[in-house]
């Protein structure tokens, strides 16, 4: 009977994570309010900036955009995975991974994503080198390196686990 009890209510907290899920949403939302200020910014720049300052802007609207679909990778996976299942009947567009993603490719494809974001933040300091101090650079790359070879690892542990290979078409 203990038992019994103890685990319902175990398996009810999994609801405590909602909350979490709907902070994450405000979150991407106000990515999208600083995607709007950056756009307010760069556009009267357009013609009288350099290119290189319109290439600095644009890769940290990518940088913006990488972090928003980082954000709603995490909010459907983790729902679907801890949660509860998200019914797409109904959903003419609903994308095909949104109910595919088990929590290894979850972690792969947040590592991955994390890669690339940082990947973009080096080449925001290669795009301004003249700016940037020895030692910024040298960190820059070091942790852009750190999280590389984080990902192979993880991807390598994952492999050496016995999941199965994963295709762009699996997921």
């Amino acid at each position: 009977m203990i038992i019994r009890i103890l685990e319902k209510i175990l398996f009810s907290s999994r609801w405590l994570l909602a909350p979490i899920y709907l902070g994450l949403i405000v979150g991407v939302v106000a990515l999208v309010v600083k995607d709007v200020q950056h756009l307010i910014h760069i556009v009267p720049n357009i013609l009288s900036g350099s290119e290189s300052d319109l290439v600095l802007d644009i890769l940290g609207l990518i940088d913006l955009s990488l972090t928003a679909s980082l954000v709603i990778i995490v909010v459907f996976s983790g729902y679907e995975n801890f949660v509860s299942r998200i019914t797409s009947t109904g959903q003419e567009d609903w994308p095909e991974w949104m109910s595919k993603i088990e929590f290894t490719g979850l972690k792969l494809k947040l590592l991955s994503s994390i890669v690339a974001i940082s990947a973009i933040q080096l080449l925001r300091v290669f795009m301004d080198i003249a700016k940037t101090s020895d030692r910024e650079l040298m960190w820059s790359v070091i942790i852009h390196m750190v999280f590389v070879a984080s990902g192979l690892l993880l991807a390598l542990t994952d492999r050496m686990t016995g999941h199965p290979a994963r295709t762009a078409a699996s997921e």
